[in-house]
């Protein structure tokens, strides 16, 4: 089983910045794709980022730009740089793992969670 433990999450002004870290359990962190979600009160999460086990990433729109993934399989880290930071970003974060296998996806874990305030 792998386990993941989100961090770096906090209250922060528009305009700032925060970069949230993922640390994962386990042996085979280098063969798993990697992706962060948000999810706002009353609203369904959604994906941000990913990066696969190669480390290819992908941002959505509406953050190009200004967030970055990042993965450093001899960490066993993943990592979300957020840079000019909008009230809409506002948010539990949670980091997900997952592998592609066959032509599909195996196994599936998530974090916990980690609160991302923007906010005057």
């Amino acid at each position: 089983q792998v386990q993941l433990v989100e961090s770096g999450g906090g209250l922060v002004q528009p305009g700032g910045s925060l970069r949230l870290s993922c640390a994962a359990s386990g042996s085979l962190f280098s063969i798993y794709a990697m992706g962060w979600y948000r999810q706002a009160p009353g609203k369904q999460r959604a994906l941000v980022a990913d990066i696969t086990s190669g480390g290819i990433s992908n941002v959505v729109d509406s953050v190009k730009g200004r967030f970055t993934i990042s993965r450093d399989n001899a960490k066993k880290m993943v990592y979300l740089q957020m840079n000019s930071l909008k009230p809409e970003d506002t948010a539990v974060y949670y980091c997900r793992a997952r592998r592609a296998v066959a032509g599909s996806w195996a196994d599936d874990y998530w974090g916990q969670g980690t609160q991302v305030t923007v906010s005057s």
